[in-house]
Parts: C-alpha cells; sequence; structure tokens
C-alpha cells in the first residue's frame, strides 16, 4: 500500500481529531465526517476533505476509519442509512479504533464482511495527549496480511503497534489496559491524600512515587492533573464506565472473579452521580478530596498533559 493511501475519517472528537491530524502531517489524504463543524474546521485548516455523510466520505476514499464513543454509534456509522458500508467499495477496509469489547467488534466485523469489506479493529491506548504528538500505542485484531496493508497508516498515527491476533483480540487487550488505568487512578488518588494528611509535601511526594515501585503510568501523568486541579484528561466519566462494563462483562464470560474491577466501576458510578457523565474520569479522585475535605494541590503541575 502506497503510504498516500486515503482514508476517510470519522469521529473526530478529542482523540480521534488527533489521529486524522496525524494522518494528514504524514501525507495521507483524508476525507472526514463529524458532527461537529468545529471539529471538521480543525481539520479542513490542515489539509482534509469534507464529506456530508460518513458514506460519501467512504466512497470518496475507498478506505474508513472511525474513532467513536461506543458500539451503538459504531454500528450506526458502519451499517445505519448514509453509513460507511453504503460507500465503501467491496475489497475496502474498515480500521475500527474505538474501543468496543470483544464481541461487539466480532459480530461489526461479520456485518462488514457480508458487504465485501474487511475489518482491522485497532484501538489505542496511551492518552489523548500521545495521541496529539503522534506516539500513542495502537493494539491490532485482525488478519496479518490486512494489518500489513494498513501499518504504513497506523505508523503515522501512534509510535508502536502490537498485533494481538484475529478480529476481537484487540478489544480483550485494550479492554484489559482500560480496566488496569482506572484502577491505578483511584489508587493514585488514595496514595497522594495518605501523603497530604500525613504531612508531606505533595509535589515532593509525587516525584517520591514516580520514583518507586508503586508508581504508574497513571500516577506519572494523570496524577499531574489532580495536582493542577484541571483534571483535564479528554476522557470522561461515561466512557470509563463503558469500559469497566466491558471489563466485567468479559470476566462473567471468562469465569475470572474481578473484585478490585467492580470496586472500581461503583466508584466510577458514584463519580458519575456526583459529576455527570460528561465529568473528567480523573475527577474520581474529587471523590475522595471532598470526603475527606482536603485538595490535592501542588505548584508546578501542568493543567493538561503533553508528550
Amino acid at each position: 500500500m502506497s503510504a498516500r493511501e486515503s482514508y476517510a475519517f470519522i469521529g473526530l472528537g478529542h482523540l480521534g481529531g488527533h489521529l486524522a491530524a496525524s494522518l494528514l502531517r504524514n501525507s495521507f489524504a483524508v476525507t472526514v465526517f463529524d458532527r461537529d463543524p468545529a471539529a471538521v474546521e480543525r481539520l479542513l485548516t490542515l489539509g482534509a476533505t469534507a464529506a456530508k455523510s460518513p458514506a460519501e466520505a467512504a466512497a470518496l476514499a475507498g478506505n474508513a476509519i472511525t474513532c467513536l464513543p461506543s458500539p451503538d454509534i459504531s454500528e450506526a456509522v458502519l451499517a445505519g442509512l448514509g453509513g460507511l458500508l453504503e460507500g465503501l467499495p467491496k475489497g475496502g477496509s474498515w480500521v475500527e479504533m474505538s474501543t468496543n469489547g470483544q464481541d461487539e467488534i466480532v459480530r461489526l466485523a461479520s456485518l462488514a464482511k457480508a458487504s465485501g469489506v474487511e475489518t482491522l479493529e485497532c484501538p489505542v491506548t496511551g492518552g489523548v495527549h500521545l495521541a496529539a504528538a503522534g506516539k500513542i500505542t495502537a493494539l491490532v485484531g485482525g488478519d496479518a496480511a490486512l494489518y500489513a496493508r494498513h501499518r504504513p497508516a497506523i505508523e503515522a498515527m501512534c509510535a508502536r503497534s502490537f498485533l494481538m491476533g484475529p478480529i476481537g483480540s484487540a478489544g480483550v487487550i485494550k479492554v484489559i489496559t482500560n480496566m488496569l488505568a482506572f484502577i491505578h487512578l483511584v489508587a493514585a488518588g488514595e496514595a497522594l491524600m495518605l501523603a497530604r494528611k500525613g504531612g508531606l509535601d505533595l509535589a515532593q511526594s509525587f516525584h517520591a512515587i514516580s520514583a518507586s515501585s508503586g508508581s504508574s503510568f497513571v500516577h506519572e501523568t494523570e496524577s499531574q492533573l489532580v495536582l493542577n486541579g484541571s483534571y483535564d484528561i479528554g476522557f470522561t466519566m461515561d466512557l470509563a464506565l463503558k469500559d469497566l462494563g466491558f471489563a466485567l462483562g468479559m470476566g462473567e464470560k471468562f469465569g475470572v472473579p474481578l473484585d478490585l474491577a467492580a470496586r472500581v466501576k461503583a466508584t466510577f458510578e458514584q463519580g458519575k452521580d456526583t459529576y455527570g457523565g460528561s465529568a473528567w474520569s480523573t475527577m474520581i479522585v474529587k471523590l475522595l478530596e471532598d470526603a475527606v475535605g482536603t485538595d490535592l494541590r501542588a505548584p508546578g503541575f501542568p493543567a493538561r498533559l503533553e508528550a
């Protein structure tokens, strides 16, 4: 495949907008569609072409990439009226970068296959700030030859990619990584609160934990947004609950008790009830701050993460 292969890109939110921008920066032709005109306009300034529907974008490009907030929306964009399957040619490809459960992506891929369209699942992990810098990681499920065909585009958006196995494999590992991230986030908040109530300097405590055996990627990134007070991670409570629901569903299916994940999901449900589903997921730590009556703030930490 040529490095200048054309793609339709549907879903230009916090994550998808950055992924599409990386394609454009790497000389790919990109036709975009999103319900938010401002999101489309940002990509047009980088050289994208606008389409009036997913079907039109897919017909112009021949391949499609989606980055959407739920399996229901992915299905509507793929197979609904004006969807990708109306525009993609037989032999075209659908690269699904949304987070889906295993059963959902297998089912959606079968819908695409019935129309002669091949599917590659390609959810990403690492955070919006890494997507903005083209340094995020791709978790890939699907045929190895199809992966090779679209690898130039994947590498334009992502610093690393891992082919996990057939369709459904990437959905499993992506849900696992997100489950761990939410558990780590709640744990990091509790650790920082112990440090604060123990009379320690929070900035020094952050750095000490970062250099210790108790550190995690989430602590080293999201804890900074808690200490700043912005909580601005670009990922919502609703999305966290969706992914934790996938994890618990997998645990049930595979016969694995997920006690920590269940407890953390209950905490996020409380967070949604308190702050709303559109609140940043990092605000889950604010539940503890409010309960204790103590803010976790320290000078010198950013309002937003940069790679």
